[in-house]
């Protein structure tokens, strides 16, 4: 704006073709920059946009706004960060859990397989950073969005159906857990109507353990429908939009 000013003023001593005064000339000339350079830095800003970057749907669906945007993005990343905070303040006062202290078996589920604390931070940080995020969603996405939901996916017949959380529960409380065997279950989906089987953006809150590590989607073992993938793969393949990751250290990334 400054230079666009000077530049203004010194063409105040010129003469135009027409022997007048070239000001007006000069200071729409100027105002012409200033809107290409506004114009550039927001395109700039967008290309910077993890969630413009990998659902471009989104800004259609948020009336093109890139800051409301950029505002999701920030603030759900500020959900992991926050998530993170608390969880390390209740348990360690503060500081990140070392690798040690990560692969400690702190006790047992029902079947008797260990739980280490990595898993056991990670499930109540999700429970802080999902309670965080749904408030974000209902300030600012404008279309439905899900919430932990369980889906039963058939890739082979590509078909896939909700599965309610009461009969979650009661299958979990029933023992009945090889029943749920090969569904999915992402952290968020926003949707772009009301049709809940389709995702225009799917995000999963990650938080390693210990903090050095970096993120990553969970690889399906032998013993899955979907060995050979991971999670993100498999919630892109059944919901059809992009799946995203959000952890504390680096906010929201493609993978």
């Amino acid at each position: 704006m400054a230079c666009a000013l000077l530049t203004a003023c010194a063409g105040g001593s010129r003469h135009s073709r027409h022997g007048e005064l070239g000001f007006a000339d000069t200071e729409t000339a100027a105002k012409a920059r200033h809107a290409a350079y506004v114009a550039e830095q927001a395109s700039a800003r967008a290309a910077a946009s993890t969630l413009v970057k990998a659902a471009p749907v989104l800004l259609g669906l948020m009336q093109q706004d890139h800051d409301a945007v950029d505002e999701l993005e920030e603030r759900l990343a500020e959900c992991a960060a926050r998530a993170e905070q608390v969880g390390n303040a209740h348990y360690f006062h503060g500081r990140p859990p070392t690798r040690q202290e990560c692969s400690e078996i702190v006790e047992k589920d029902r079947c008797g397989n260990p739980i280490t604390r990595a898993m056991q931070l990670g499930k109540q940080k999700h429970v802080l950073a999902l309670q965080c995020a749904e408030e974000v969603l209902k300030e600012l996405w404008p279309a439905p969005f899900s919430i932990e939901q369980r889906y039963r996916y058939y890739p082979n017949a590509r078909f896939l159906e909700t599965i309610s959380k009461a009969k979650e529960a009661q299958l979990i409380a029933d023992g009945c857990t090889e029943e749920l065997r090969g569904t999915i279950k992402p952290d968020l989906v926003l949707h772009a109507d009301r049709n809940l089987l389709e995702a225009a953006l799917t995000l999963d809150f990650k938080f390693p353990c210990p903090d050095s590590n970096l993120p990553k989607w969970t690889e399906y073992g032998p013993s899955s429908p979907y060995v050979g993938r991971n999670q993100g793969q498999v919630y892109n393949a059944a919901l059809g939009g992009p799946a995203l990751l959000i952890s504390p250290g680096t906010g929201v990334r493609m993978r």
